[in-house]
């Protein structure tokens, strides 16, 4: 992956990339390429539009982990984006509620975040509720996300 400074699988699953990309812009795009003209808005935008589930977590975040065990007992294996400090601040700009709040268990820095579609489901706390309300499982049927 040209263009991506620090890039490694997460022992838990997903991928941890840097997505301050270098001045290289890559020639082909992939679900997780970084392309050097890209703002960091436009790429977290990009990515949640093009993955069917994607979740937006700081390291060692155990609310990500518990996320991801959910999903994968469902079937469902999410993308999985590690932000810093700088690209947390980004997302939860981009993606409050309108009250103002990061909202859903995602804590103050809008992260954990999780993505279903490429709408905002929420965090630990709204995705627990979708599942509790029989309303994740078709939700992610819809998306494509899941077969069965």
């Amino acid at each position: 992956m040209q263009g991506v400074r620090r890039f490694r699988q997460l022992s838990g699953g997903g991928v941890k990339l840097d997505l301050t990309a270098t001045a290289t812009a890559t020639a082909t795009k992939g679900p997780l390429s970084i392309d050097g003209t890209e703002s960091v808005e436009k790429r977290i935008e990009r990515l949640v539009s093009e993955n069917p589930v994607i979740i937006f977590s700081r390291s060692s975040c155990y609310m990500c982990h518990v996320m991801k065990k959910l999903l994968s007992t469902i079937g469902v294996h999410p993308t999985v984006i590690e932000l810093d400090e700088g690209e947390l601040g980004v997302l939860a700009a981009l993606y409050s509620t309108s009250d103002g709040e990061a909202g859903g268990g995602g804590g103050g820095g809008g992260a954990p975040a999780v993505f279903i579609g490429g709408k905002r489901v929420g965090g630990l706390e709204s995705l627990m509720g979708l599942h509790l309300s029989g309303h994740l499982v078709p939700k992610l049927r819809e998306v494509g996300a899941l077969w069965v």
